[in-house]
Order: structure tokens, then sequence, then C-alpha cells
């Protein structure tokens, strides 16, 4: 008869599959721990953060020292929207865990307020971007183009 090797008997897990969770009794266990962020770090530019991932430099470890080069909307009215909306929902996620940040605070509000105007602004040359910007509009343009994805201000196209 056949001696079973204590790391892999039943009482083991092994023989419940790899989806199971079950670790060997030598499995060593892992801990981990991320860093608190700091009150009032530095911020990135709203086009260059949405090109990083990220709007504070301190969390911007790129995978495999990747970083995208190139946004196709960049310099446009769109782009700018974009990096608007992205850094807002940055400065959220930032103020969840640092609620007495008041200049990140008052960086969020002043950044709303950016992107509302440039809403205002988009919808009233090129059309609604969401439904609730038909809210302006003086009659039904929803299916009307070109799509924001078919526009490009630096072509004209």
């Amino acid at each position: 008869m056949e001696k079973v090797k204590p790391e892999m008997g039943p009482e083991m897990g092994s023989d419940c599959g790899y989806k199971c969770g079950a670790l060997p009794m030598c499995a060593p266990l892992a801990t981990s721990w991320v860093p608190p962020q700091g009150m009032n770090p530095p911020m990135y530019a709203p086009e260059e953060a949405l090109n990083r991932g990220t709007l504070f430099p301190g969390l911007d470890l790129p995978f495999m020292n990747m970083v995208n080069k190139t946004n196709p909307y960049a310099g446009t009215p769109l782009g700018e929207l974009m990096a608007l909306a992205f850094m807002a929902k940055e400065l959220q996620l930032y103020l969840d865990t640092h609620p007495d940040d008041r200049e990140a605070f008052k960086a969020l509000r002043d950044t709303l307020a950016l992107k509302r105007e440039g809403m205002a602004r988009y919808t009233k040359l090129y059309g609604p971007l969401t439904l609730e910007d038909l809210e302006n509009c003086d009659k039904y343009t929803w299916p009307d183009g070109p799509w924001p994805w078919e526009y490009c201000e630096r072509t004209g196209k």
C-alpha cells in the first residue's frame, strides 16, 4: 500500500480541485499592505491624468512601465470633457478617504463647475452627450449626428 504524503491528503483539500481555495499546511500566509495616501498630494493636469490613469503622481505605477502616450480625443471639446469627468471621479474617490482635505474639495467643486460649463458649451455646439442634455435642447436631437466618436475638431470631419 502506498503511503500518502501529508500535503496531498484529503484533509488538505487536494481532492477539491484548484478552485476550492484550500492550501497545503506548509503554505505561508500573506498579508497585503497598502500605504495610506497623504493629505493634499500633488495632482496631474486633467488631460495628463486621463492619459496616466490616475490623478495622483504618487499612485502612478504603470504596468511594465507602459504609459498611454496618445489620446485620440486630446485637444477636442470631447477630450476636455472626458478629462474633467475623470478628474472629478478621482477627486471623489480621494475625498472618500480624506474628507477633511479642503483643497481637494475646492478642486472637486471647481472641476464640477468647469465640467458643467463644458457640457453646456458642447451640447450647444454638437448636440447632447447624455439623455439629460436634452433638457437644454429646443427639439429632440438625440439621433442626429455626428456622434461624439464621429467628430474630431482638429480635422473637422
